[in-house]
């Protein structure tokens, strides 16, 4: 029996770290414009802030509005990351820590971690980091970690 998982080749890790770490830059900036052609427009997700949720759009105003303008610093653990392909490179699979910093009501910061299992499909723009689009995320928060987060940071683009 092989117990081996089916591990990604060296170029599909690379441009799934290359589009972790650029997703990673437009929460940071609070730009939902420029991420949105990262995410497929169907995608599934759930996280911290809502169960299983459909369309990109669901996903922006119920999980994106509720974090990314409250937190700072946002960024995956990509040492810690692991990426699984599918044998003909169609579909991958990113288990990732990540990790972002939260604040109290009164702006005290605190460490705000969390770990992340996101599937890719190849239906995005060639140009986009392989092609790589997300088609189902689940974000959350680790154990014990404050849920609320009282930043207020613009929102660049929608």
């Amino acid at each position: 029996m092989d117990t081996a998982l089916p591990r990604a080749d060296a170029a599909v890790e690379a441009q799934l770290k290359l589009w972790l770490t650029i997703f990673a830059g437009h929460v940071r900036a609070v730009d939902y414009a420029a991420a949105r052609p990262m995410w497929h427009p169907g995608v599934l997700a759930f996280g911290t802030h809502r169960d299983v949720m459909a369309g990109l759009e669901t996903a922006i105003a119920t999980q994106w509005d509720n974090v990314w303008p409250k937190t700072a610093e946002f960024a995956f653990d990509l040492a810690g990351t692991q990426v699984l392909a599918s044998p003909d490179r169609a579909m991958a699979v990113v288990v990732a820590p990540w990790t972002s910093a939260g604040f109290h009501p009164d702006g005290s910061r605190f460490d705000r971690p969390g770990r992340a299992t996101m599937v890719f499909d190849r239906s995005g723009h060639p140009s986009l980091a392989g092609g790589w689009r997300c088609v189902h995320s689940h974000l959350s928060l680790n154990r014990g970690v404050p849920q609320a987060s009282h930043g207020a940071r613009p929102v660049k683009g929608r």
